[in-house]
């Protein structure tokens, strides 16, 4: 029996399979062996450090193996995610797995949204899960598709004999909403990566007809002061220097050296649930549940995530002379979103996202962090509605 909102468009032009996750058990065993036998490192002055101001501390690592072991079960994700429609298909050469809601509305709007690193299509279920609980298959607005990137969880790595990045990555999920039947206008979402990618498609992708974002990585545009800055967009800039200055080493790492730290990383579920972990405790508001962390690092080691996955850093190194949001070619001359939440890392003021698209949509919150679509869905969920009721009348009407 199919579960409701997993009828794909009769537009469709691609074929496409349903997708159940089921993880081999002997993949779990592998994991509870690794798990018990993981040595941790002795102690320093630097892990005993309940403020973590040199990263993750041994107590919380230690009190988070525990409840891997014996209170989290994977099954139980399974479970959740597998209430969800799964998808995958081939799109030049490259497996991409998505999470799919679609609707019998002929008027419902296609929406792409698009995680970062370390995130995963497990951002947004609970977005999902809200607008399941309030439309009916015949009554939603919307079709949201919620891919996993190339190298992340159950799609397949990018290609092992050349070049990859965001701009590619673009490419494959415009001919996926393509393929979906949605080449005549999608709007597209994204938070950390998926805001480069979303750049990347509503610049150069004709299809994509609107962009929404929750973060924007730009340095201060030339010839612009701070003297008109509210508080709020100062206090960003200095948080941004901080981090910059004391939080953004993994970044170099990925960067510099993904090979090295890829190997590191993957050689144990302890070093994995450090190396991600810190960011779902540093990148937040109010913190996470520590199943919601273990989650995430579970389904990075069982689908070998984490090597896969940070290409994209590459672009970064050497530091391109013009970063991309400040480059004009690749400004968006389209209906372009922005929603500021306080603890996001890259908090920048209204003035300067306004040079990077034509902003037609601005709003600050009060609460929430750089794992927006995790950690406030029922605000990032109201700003995207908000922005399509506003921006998608006059799109379709130009069409």
């Amino acid at each position: 029996m199919s579960l409701p909102f997993s009828i794909p468009p009769s537009t469709a032009t691609t074929s496409i399979t349903p997708f159940k996750i089921a993880v081999p058990q002997t993949q779990l065993v592998e994991l509870e062996t690794l798990l018990k036998i993981a040595k941790f490192a002795p102690h320093t002055y630097e892990n005993s450090q309940i403020d973590r101001r040199y990263g993750v501390g041994t107590d919380w690592l230690v009190t988070m193996r525990d409840l891997w072991l014996r209170s989290y079960s994977w099954r139980a994700t399974e479970d959740r995610i597998n209430s969800f429609p799964h998808f995958t298909t081939d799109i030049n050469g490259v497996n991409i797995h998505f999470v799919g809601l679609f609707s019998l509305k002929k008027d419902a709007v296609p929406v792409l949204l698009i995680h970062g690193w370390p995130g995963s299509f497990l951002e947004f279920l609970p977005i999902l899960q809200k607008f399941k609980e309030e439309y009916t298959l015949e009554t939603l607005p919307y079709h949201l598709i919620v891919p996993s990137l190339p190298g992340y969880a159950f799609s397949s790595g990018p290609p092992l004999d050349r070049d990859f990045g965001t701009g590619d990555v673009a490419l494959l999920l415009d001919q996926l909403m393509k393929d979906l039947g949605f080449e005549s206008g999608y709007v597209a979402q994204g938070g950390d990566i998926g805001s480069r990618i979303a750049r990347h498609l509503g610049a150069d992708h004709e299809s994509c007809k609107a962009v929404h974002v929750n973060v924007v990585f730009m340095r201060r545009p030339d010839n612009m002061t701070d003297d008109h800055l509210s508080a709020y967009e100062i206090e960003g800039i200095e948080n941004l220097q901080k981090f910059a200055a004391f939080g953004s080493g993994y970044a170099n790492e990925h960067g510099t050296r993904p090979s090295t730290i890829g190997h590191v990383v993957s050689s144990s579920p302890i070093a994995l649930l450090a190396w991600v972990g810190e960011k779902f405790l540093e990148w937040v508001d109010d913190p996470l549940a520590p199943y919601d962390i273990l989650e995430s690092v579970t389904l990075y080691w069982l689908t070998e995530t984490f090597p896969r996955a940070i290409y994209a850093y590459r672009q970064n190194y050497p530091p391109p002379p013009i970063p991309a949001s400040n480059d004009p070619r690749w400004y968006i001359h389209k209906p372009f979103g922005y929603s500021s939440f306080p603890m996001e890392i890259a908090r920048l003021p209204r003035s300067w996202v306004e040079t990077t698209g034509d902003l037609v949509f601005y709003e600050q919150h009060q609460k929430g962090g750089h794992f927006a679509a995790l950690e406030r869905p029922d605000e990032l969920k109201t700003d995207l509605t908000n922005f399509i009721d506003q921006v998608w009348p006059g799109i379709v009407g130009a069409k």
